[in-house]
C-alpha cells in the first residue's frame, strides 16, 4: 500500500513510526504535502527520507493508493474532491469540514463514481456502531459534551471573542451549547468529532454539541448520549492529550493508524 499524507505534525509523524517497526506490513508512505517549501511536514519527510511535494499534482505523481487528511479543513477542500475522482481512496481526519453539506456531497459523488473509498474516522471517540444501528431503528436524540482542560481552547477566535480569561477559570465553563451545524466550525481543530458523530447518526441539525473548558481535567473527555427505540446509550471517554498537541486526543491520532490499517484489510470487525 503506497500512502500519502497531507500534513506533517503529530499524526504524520506516528505513521510513519509504525510503517518503520513493520506494523502496516508492506506499506510504506511515498509523499508527504505541505501548504509550502516552509511547512513542517518538509523537515519530517526529510529525516524519513520520504518525497515532499506542495500541491495536488504533484502528490499525484506519487502514485498513492491512499492519502491521509491531517492537516485543516482547508486540505479537505484543496484536495478532497481531486483525490477521489482519481481513483484514491482517502481517508479525512478534519472531519468538521464536512459540515458544509455542499462539500460532503462532492466528495460522495466522487467516491461513489471512481469507487474510491472516502473514510472519516471515528477519531477520539467511540460508539458509532452502535449509534449507526440504533438509527435505523430510529433515534430521538445525540448528544456529545466535549470538556477540555482550558488550554486546549486557546488561540481560537470563537472563545477570544468570548472574552473569557481561561487562565483564570476556577470551574467548568460552556464555551457552546447548541446544534453541531453552528458549533462545529466555531472549533475547527477541536472537534471534529463531532461531526463524525453528526454524519454518522442523525446529522448536523439534530445533534447537540456542547462544548466546556474545564480546570480541573487533565484529560480530553467526552460524553455521547444516545436516545432512540433500541434504548439509551451512554458512552464516556477519557482521553489523553497528543503529546505536542493538547487541542488533540492521542486516541484521534491512533485512530488514523487504524484506519489505515483497515483500508489495506479485506477483514472488518465491527463498523
Amino acid at each position: 500500500m503506497r500512502i500519502g499524507i497531507i500534513g506533517g505534525g503529530t499524526i504524520a509523524r506516528l505513521i510513519l513510526r509504525h510503517i518503520r517497526r513493520g506494523d502496516l506490513g508492506r506499506a510504506r508512505v511515498v509523499a508527504i504535502a505541505g501548504r509550502s517549501a516552509a511547512s513542517r511536514g518538509r523537515a519530517l519527510a526529510r529525516e524519513h527520507r520520504v518525497e515532499f511535494v506542495t500541491g495536488f499534482r504533484d502528490l499525484l505523481a506519487q502514485k498513492p493508493d491512499v492519502v491521509v487528511e491531517a492537516a485543516s479543513h482547508e486540505a479537505v477542500r484543496e484536495y478532497g474532491e481531486a483525490l477521489l475522482r482519481k481513483g484514491v481512496a482517502l481517508i479525512v481526519l478534519s472531519g468538521g469540514a464536512l459540515c458544509d453539506d455542499a462539500l460532503r456531497a462532492k466528495l460522495e459523488r466522487a467516491a461513489q463514481k471512481s469507487g474510491a473509498l472516502l473514510h472519516v474516522p471515528s477519531g477520539g471517540i467511540g460508539g458509532l456502531d452502535a449509534l449507526k444501528a440504533a438509527c435505523i431503528a430510529g433515534v430521538d436524540e445525540v448528544t456529545i459534551t466535549v470538556t477540555k482542560p482550558p488550554a486546549a481552547w486557546k488561540g481560537i477566535e470563537y472563545v477570544e471573542e468570548l472574552k473569557v480569561d481561561l487562565d483564570r477559570l476556577h470551574e467548568p465553563l460552556a464555551l457552546y451549547d447548541g446544534p453541531a451545524r453552528e458549533g462545529v466550525p466555531l472549533f475547527p481543530a477541536n472537534v471534529n468529532i463531532a461531526a463524525v458523530l453528526s454524519m454518522a447518526g442523525v446529522g448536523f441539525d439534530k445533534t447537540r454539541l456542547k462544548v466546556v473548558a474545564d480546570p480541573a481535567l487533565k484529560h480530553n473527555t467526552h460524553f455521547i448520549e444516545i436516545r432512540g427505540k433500541t434504548g439509551n446509550i451512554n458512552v464516556k471517554l477519557e482521553n489523553v492529550p497528543a503529546p505536542d498537541n493538547p487541542k488533540t486526543a492521542w486516541l484521534a491520532c491512533y485512530s488514523a493508524l487504524a484506519a489505515l490499517k483497515a483500508a489495506g484489510s479485506p477483514v472488518r470487525y465491527g463498523t
